[in-house]
């Protein structure tokens, strides 16, 4: 990942307008997801789960975020460079909370052999999300680099992450309810956090990648 979004002012049209449709959709779904996967997480005592909820949370308080910012945009707002910078801290600091947060966590369940229940309801909801959240962050992504923001790119990236926190989650429930497997989450639960720091270190830097990777 070696270039970073374009500094060029956003232009409201088309893609800004999908943009905002997109953080609308973004904060609907994670909000009954992040609902539906703590409730379903704590039944079943499930920390996994429950860590899924939360990456939900901060997906919800990104795209908060985002969709603010946007909406200034079509009000006809001129872009604001050091708001922006502030934005993609903020965004940056939801990414480092989420890398520590399973990182301890995952540590935790290895040191106790943490046996949750399986939970049908969680695997379920990461199945749907494994199908929903790479679409969301391409197209996303795509918008982003349409209006060449910076902000939105990050937020796709989140996405994006959020689409591996699914697949490792629904993986980890998945292996339990077959063969009482309990490593398999937390281990990718680190690789999930190793992502989730790279990804926030370039946003603090303003440098997420444009590429197609």
């Amino acid at each position: 990942m070696s270039a970073g979004a374009s500094a060029v002012p956003q232009v409201p049209g088309p893609a800004a307008r999908r943009a905002v449709r997109y953080a609308h959709f973004t904060i609907g779904y994670n909000v009954i997801e992040g609902i539906v996967a703590v409730t379903a997480g704590t039944a079943a005592g499930a920390v996994s789960l429950i860590g899924f909820g939360v990456d939900s949370g901060i997906e919800v308080a990104a795209a908060t975020v985002v969709l603010v910012r946007l909406l200034a945009v079509l009000r006809g707002g001129e872009p604001d460079e050091a708001r922006e910078r502030r934005a993609l801290k903020f965004i940056a600091v939801t990414f480092f909370a989420l890398a520590a947060y399973v990182t301890v966590e995952g540590v935790r369940d290895l040191a106790i052999g943490e046996s949750p229940d399986t939970s049908m309801v969680g695997i379920t909801l990461t199945g749907a999300s494994i199908v929903i959240m790479p679409w969301l962050a391409h197209v996303k992504r795509k918008a982003g680099l349409a209006m060449n923001s910076r902000l939105v790119v990050a937020d796709a990236a989140e996405t994006r992450l959020c689409a591996w926190l699914s697949v490792s989650t629904f993986a980890g429930l998945v292996a339990f309810a077959i063969w009482g497997w309990t490593w398999i989450d937390p281990v990718a639960g680190f690789i999930i956090a190793a992502f989730a720091v790279m990804e926030g270190k370039e946003a603090w830097e303003g440098e997420l990648a444009c590429d197609d990777h």
